[in-house]
């Protein structure tokens, strides 16, 4: 697809949304696409990591809503069903995907794109972007997992405030709340993007995907829950050739060699 474009190097596969004159709002067949990418990245034993940016003034805006479909007639059911089927499963591919994924925010992050960077598990933003949950605006509940990240990640008074308003957020005032881990100059996001995704890319990956397992799973569980599960997750860590890798090398007193298995 053009207008998505999926490259991979040093381990590291790459998803740029290329429509910078819709400043990268996701049609359809796009956000069909990048969730596509992300199972393929996930699978692939020869990727370690993901980035997902785009091009232009904007990250992106959100679901394209031009094609007509707003306000088109409905029956019963099938809005929940498009964004189950839609938004969701885009924000779901990107928490599930088995590989770290960095959202590189070179710009405006609106509606389900404000989503979409912050379902990342590392964020990078650029001077110059904004965070917006714009759905206030048209009168619509936030939806593409919105209601489930934000107060996980600012607290629930926080996110009433950035939900209930729809306020453009800057880069530095996203990286004092938490949303994001580090503000570059924009001239240095592709730079730092591609230097944290090659030394993820070469950590032990299948350690990466069991502890991000954890990590989201712990604010949905119980104490009980998450010690059973970072136990169970040990385990089967400790089958894998990094882990034993990474002990021998600590025996031996030298750095490890991980070959992401």
């Amino acid at each position: 697809m053009d207008t998505v474009r999926y490259v991979t190097a040093e381990r590291v596969a790459h998803l740029t949304l290329d429509r910078p004159e819709a400043l990268n709002a996701l049609t359809p067949d796009q956000r069909d696409h990048v969730i596509h990418r992300l199972a393929e990245a996930s699978a692939d034993p020869g990727i370690g990591a993901v980035v997902i940016t785009g091009t232009g003034r904007g990250f992106c805006a959100g679901a394209d809503l031009r094609g007509g479909g707003a306000t088109a007639e409905r029956v019963p059911g099938d809005v929940a069903r498009t964004i189950r089927l839609g938004a969701q499963r885009l924000i779901a591919a990107v928490l599930d995907c088995e590989k770290p994924v960095i959202a590189a925010v070179n710009g405006t992050a609106a509606g389900l794109g404000a989503h979409l960077a912050l379902a990342c598990d590392l964020v990078l933003a650029a001077e110059s972007a904004r965070f917006i949950e714009v759905f206030v605006r048209r009168g619509l509940v936030p939806d593409g997992g919105g209601a489930y990240l934000l107060p996980r990640l600012v607290g629930p008074q926080r996110a009433k405030e950035l939900m209930f308003f729809g306020d453009a957020l800057s880069a530095p005032e996203a990286e004092r709340l938490g949303l994001v881990n580090r503000v570059v100059p924009d001239e240095e996001l592709a730079k730092t993007a591609r230097e944290w995704a090659v030394r993820l890319a070469a950590g032990p990956t299948r350690t990466l995907a069991l502890t991000k397992q954890l990590l989201n799973a712990s604010l949905d569980g119980d104490r009980a829950s998450a010690f059973t599960a970072e136990a169970a997750a040990q385990e089967i860590n400790m089958t894998t050739h990094d882990a034993q890798e990474g002990l021998r090398a600590f025996a031996e007193r030298r750095s490890p060699v991980f070959r992401g298995r």
